[in-house]
């Protein structure tokens, strides 16, 4: 009988330029073998829909449809995972091989590590590919094998060192391999889709198609994004972020579509490519760094003794805290499941810096709450804002969300796309609210603390105790 191996979809929901797909596709071509496409629904993430669990799961639902059109069954198989792989076994014994794109950092290194010891004890071969990101962990070293601990140095060998170029698969040979069997797990084909119906939310466009289109729709403004990347108000970033985190596009079709772009666009395309280096960046310090999620980077900030105040918190969640541009942020977090790249620095920067509130208690709300949340990406950019972490924001530089708003969001349209109360505030007011006196014309129509909240601190005030925070953790 021909060989079957199984490829285990994660985070790369797409067909075209999928690495284990790929190398799976060559290996079956040579022996005359078949392949067989399986999802793990892992019970801890399902007791709790969070948007983030919402967006990744209508994205696996629409995946799944997307390959039972081309006659190609993607198997969803519940249970913690020995009774994953137990469940494989049953259903097809012959199996020999399983192949999947590994994680390098957090939960997903974890779960590799328990599945690898659980195949080889089966005596079913591994093998595992690189595919979330351009270099692995292990190339974000110095000459004497440290790892980076600064963005600009690691940027310079960073992208000189050669990238993978994208994979060109056919489609119709997976139809002609495919291993067709009945249903591995009935009970985990039904569990799943009872979650996709309790989601009483379309979370926008999803899919390998859409990822493309939005893909060509950014390249062909590119030649902005360096000038327009921080205004929120504008088109102006890739919006790329939920795609690449669920894999319906791949690292590779993205750097080789910028790459090309680079030599007409310039600046832009060169800064873009800057942005997707941070995010290797973060990859590779987590990898050498597994504590980052609880613990600080710098050890003179590990003990700092941070604020857990709820009532704080639950204002900065709900987006009540009278500064208008962290609460527009924080009001799109909650309705979009994501928010522009400059309004995560202005909020995590309040919460930490203003309300001097665990930086942790921010990333792991961002867990739940953003679309495209990545582990790694997420704790470097909520360490940087709360300055703890490698090659941060300086404790001293506090941002003032006044500044912040009046800067990147001049006429406050942004402001008053999500804080519809302040639509009718003109440009004098639309920053600090506050300001509307008995004197002014629109006090009939709104008042401070009733039609939106007041301050809940003084920003003066506060920054001079995170700075005196910090340099008594020193």
């Amino acid at each position: 009988m021909s060989e079957i191996i199984g490829v285990w979809f994660r985070r790369d929901f797409r067909l075209n330029d999928q690495t284990a797909l790929f190398h799976c596709l060559e290996r079956i071509k040579e022996s005359n073998g078949k392949w067989v496409a399986i999802f793990h629904l892992d019970p801890q993430f399902t007791k709790d829909l969070t948007p983030h669990h919402q967006y990744f799961y209508q994205t696996v639902y629409q995946f799944k449809q997307y390959c039972e059109n081309l006659g190609i069954t993607l198997h969803v198989i519940y249970g913690p995972i020995t009774e994953f792989i137990n469940k494989i076994v049953q259903a097809i014994p012959t199996i020999k091989a399983i192949y999947y794109n590994k994680d390098e950092v957090g939960k997903g290194k974890a779960r590799d590590d328990l599945v690898n010891e659980e195949l080889e004890k089966r005596g079913i071969s591994i093998s595992s590919f690189l595919d979330t990101h351009l270099t692995s962990a292990a190339q974000g070293v110095k000459a004497d094998g440290q790892p980076y601990k600064v963005y600009t140095p690691y940027f310079r060998t960073w992208f000189k060192q050669e990238k993978p170029l994208p994979l060109t698969i056919d489609i119709f040979e997976l139809k002609n391999f495919n291993y067709h069997t009945d249903k591995i797990d009935l009970y985990g084909e039904d569990y799943f889709i009872n979650i996709i119906n309790k989601i009483n939310r379309n979370w926008g466009k999803l899919g390998e198609s859409e990822a493309l289109n939005r893909l060509e729709q950014f390249t062909s403004n590119i030649y902005t994004y360096h000038i327009k990347r921080d205004i929120p108000s504008e088109y102006g970033t890739s919006q790329l972020s939920p795609f690449l985190k669920t894999g319906v596009i791949s690292i590779r079709t993205v750097y080789k579509k910028i790459l090309d772009c680079q030599l007409d666009v310039g600046e832009g395309a060169h800064t873009y490519i800057k942005e997707l280096a941070w995010r290797e960046f973060y990859n590779m310090l987590y990898h050498f760094y597994p504590d980052s999620k609880l613990k600080a980077f710098r050890e003179e900030y590990h003990d700092l003794d941070w604020e857990t105040d709820p009532e704080r918190f639950e204002r900065w969640k709900e987006g009540i805290t009278g500064f208008p541009i962290v609460d527009a942020g924080m009001r799109q977090l909650k309705n979009e499941g994501w928010m522009h790249n400059r309004l995560r620095m202005i909020t995590a920067s309040f919460l930490t810096k203003d309300y001097l509130i665990d930086w942790r208690m921010g990333e792991q709300y961002f867990e739940k709450m953003l679309i495209d949340y990545e582990e790694a990406s997420n704790i470097g950019g909520w360490q940087w804002a709360a300055s703890v972490g490698s090659d941060a924001v300086p404790y001293f530089r506090v941002f003032n969300p006044t500044l912040q708003s009046e800067r990147f969001d001049p006429l406050g349209e942004y402001i008053k796309k999500y804080i519809p109360e302040l639509n009718h505030l003109p440009k004098k007011y639309i920053h600090q609210p506050w300001k509307v006196t008995e004197k002014s014309k629109f006090m009939d129509s709104f008042v401070v603390g009733k039609d939106y909240p007041a301050p809940t601190i003084d920003h003066q005030v506060q920054r001079q105790k995170a700075i005196a925070f910090f340099k008594g953790g020193q």
